[in-house]
């Protein structure tokens, strides 16, 4: 029997497979709402047969998002949005989730395809970011404001409100976003946190944003919603944040309610030396769920099927995430399957191709 093709209960709700959408932005909103592309996109991946379809980096506030064009939750205008999206995937056999974020100073940038980069001027959209401190990330980036006590309040006050909204949308699981160089990790890494406040100096203050909104996110969402982490397990830097103090953070986490780390690296400095290569990041997960003893998810290069088998029949993560691998090829699952010899069900339109 296929590892990778077993459920995975975590509270209330059950995958159907150990195969997830990780988020990946899409960069193609207009004042938060997401449209038909995330319809189609989303819905794509759950015709194709993943067990977990998590929607891309959705703003908690609108100074939060990564550039103009990112989805949001930070109103309740949004819910409305996306509730055809939810609904959709739920009717397909797959469970809706989202993960939710703030860029902090990695805000306010032009989308990656656009011909021009960095930082968006006033002019053109933008806005000034906030962050742990003052430092850009990098030239060319705005230069944020460093957010106060209550600045730091308000952030917890919207993660949990757009928490409360992701569950009026439909969604089933809620992932904070704490990796990547997005806010809540410029607060976790020396790197990019020079506070000497509650919320700086050592590795246990530095986490306490962290802790502070994933309890908040679990406060709001109730007892049945699965809430997962997404950590950089380390920074790739000499002096930056670690593999140990993840495995710290992760049983944290696991205190204060939530069900899944979700273990990426990476993103808060530009630069960094990333050897990058299939399952890059598997071991991070591994030493995660071994070490703190909680369910992790593992991701970075799982493109093939019996590697994404492995990754769980040997216990190195409970789930797999995949991004490119699932734009390349969003019935992925299903090829999977019946190269693994599981028995799944493709849509009765699609069946006589699988």
């Amino acid at each position: 029997m296929s590892a990778l093709f077993t459920p995975l209960t975590l509270r209330s709700v059950t995958l159907p497979n150990r195969i997830a959408v990780s988020p990946m932005c899409q960069y193609s909103a207009r004042g938060g709402h997401p449209d038909d592309w995330h319809l189609v996109h989303l819905g794509a991946r759950a015709l194709g047969g993943a067990g977990l379809v998590l929607a891309e980096a959705t703003a908690v506030q609108a100074v939060g998002r990564i550039s103009p064009a990112d989805t949001g939750l930070w109103d309740d205008a949004h819910v409305g949005a996306w509730r055809p999206i939810t609904r959709f995937v739920r009717a397909h056999g797959a469970v809706p989730g989202v993960q939710l974020a703030h860029a902090g100073r990695k805000a306010s940038t032009h989308p990656p395809f656009d011909a021009q980069h960095g930082g968006v001027p006033d002019e053109d959209g933008g806005w000034t970011p906030v962050a742990p401190g003052t430092a850009p990330f990098a030239d060319g980036y705005r230069v944020p404001t460093a957010l106060d006590r209550a600045g730091i309040d308000r952030v917890v006050a919207d993660f949990a409100a757009a928490a409360r909204r992701a569950v009026a949308a439909g969604f089933e699981v809620v992932e904070v976003h704490a990796a990547h160089g997005y806010l809540l990790h410029q607060f976790l890494s020396p790197l990019s946190n020079e506070r000497t406040d509650e919320y700086g100096g050592s590795p246990a203050n530095r986490a306490r944003l962290t802790r502070e909104v994933t309890a908040a996110v679990r406060a709001a969402v109730g007892d049945d919603v699965p809430v997962l982490v997404r950590v950089s397990a380390t920074d790739w830097v000499e002096g930056g944040w670690t593999g140990e103090d993840s495995v710290v953070l992760a049983r944290d986490l696991a205190a204060l309610g939530a069900d899944l780390v979700d273990v990426s690296t990476g993103g808060v400095v530009p630069g960094a030396d990333i050897p990058v290569g299939p399952g890059y990041q598997v071991r991070f997960a591994e030493a995660v769920r071994r070490e703190a003893e909680v369910p992790t998810g593992a991701v970075g290069l799982i493109t093939d099927a019996r590697q994404a088998e492995q990754i769980v029949a040997d216990g190195s993560a409970d789930l797999v995430l995949l991004a490119r691998e699932l734009l390349r090829d969003p019935n992925w699952p299903l090829r999977a399957a019946r190269e693994l010899g599981a028995q799944v069900s493709p849509p009765k339109q699609y069946a006589r191709a699988f």
